[in-house]
């Protein structure tokens, strides 16, 4: 009988357009759909017939309950091989195996960077300005020479850290885990968490989303950044206390924030990040580039195929 294999998530409709899904034809039915997260009641209705799920990182939440209503449910894929949303263990309990992916390791630092530079020149009034009818609006501000702060230096965190250098900023870099030693290896030079916010020009956040995370960057540390500052988010939402942030930009206790990530997601459509005009925005794209899908799509084929030859590659349960 033929596998029922369903692709959600896609929320931009690519998916059936970026790998060639029919060397799947052997396997089973491939089915795309487009709807956005909903409670679990909706999500078991629609996906109740599928014996595998291809998931896109943390969009869909599959926690205990969801999987429970899932009888036939035998793989989840996701792309990555970190995925919050998914409660690994309750799948292992319930028999349901977990695939992931290798992701593209540039999509995300180069956001954060293209973030950065936009924020920093004020390239959207500009543009917007001069798409109006208008001209110059203001005077953009500089990098070269200006402090960088990392938070967390990670693979991704690293590589920002890099473009800071080549764009000739002091690079300084701060987490719980992080020796001076590491950050020397990297060029970097280790601070407290204190000065690493109060000394930033721009502060990027690149840490995994975790207990020890969540909220590290509080109404305290807001409070220790310059006034001209600016805070960058491409990791999480939930690293950033959400209300305290919004707090400093209204009383303009920072310049602005640039953020590609958020508490809730899709950003409900009243949240004050829509129209504070000292934010610029983006809707966690960070990863959504062409060869990141391209790879993590072509993988979940793999694991998918592996699954149905009886070894599954890149378990994470």
């Amino acid at each position: 009988m033929a596998v029922q294999i369903a692709v959600i998530d896609d929320w931009q409709d690519v998916a059936r357009d970026v790998v060639d899904w029919s060397v799947l034809d052997s396997i089973g039915d491939v089915t795309f759909v487009h709807d956005y997260p909903a409670d679990n009641v909706t999500l078991a209705e629609r996906l109740s017939q599928y014996q595998v799920i291809c998931v896109m990182r943390e969009r869909t939440r599959f926690d205990q309950e969801l999987l429970q209503r899932l009888p036939n449910l035998k793989l989840l894929v996701t792309g990555g091989m970190r995925n919050a949303a998914l409660d690994m263990q309750a799948a292992a309990g319930l028999g349901i195996k977990v695939c992931g992916t290798d992701s593209y390791k540039h999509a995300a630092p180069e956001l954060t960077w293209a973030l950065i530079m936009a924020a920093t020149r004020n390239l959207l009034n500009e543009a917007n300005s001069l798409r109006a009818g208008g001209w110059q609006q203001g005077l953009g501000g500089d990098l070269h020479g200006k402090t960088l702060g990392v938070l967390g230096l990670g693979s991704i965190g690293q590589k920002v850290a890099q473009f800071g250098q080549v764009f000739g900023m002091r690079v300084i870099a701060w987490s719980e885990n992080l020796t001076a030693e590491r950050a020397q290896q990297a060029g970097v030079t280790w601070v407290s968490k204190q000065e690493l916010f109060e000394q930033a020009d721009v502060l990027s956040v690149h840490l995994v989303l975790s207990e020890r995370s969540r909220g590290l960057v509080d109404a305290q540390a807001l409070d220790w950044m310059k006034p001209t500052a600016l805070l960058v988010n491409t990791a999480r939402g939930p690293i950033v206390d959400e209300a305290a942030l919004i707090k400093a930009l209204q009383k303009q206790k920072i310049a602005g924030a640039a953020l590609d990530v958020f508490d809730q997601e899709p950003l409900p459509e009243l949240h004050p990040f829509r129209t504070l005009d000292n934010v610029l925005a983006t809707p966690h794209v960070g990863y959504v580039s062409r060869q990141n899908y391209a790879q993590f799509f072509a993988q979940m084929i793999e694991d998918i195929q592996g699954w149905a030859a009886g070894s599954p590659l890149r378990l994470l349960n």
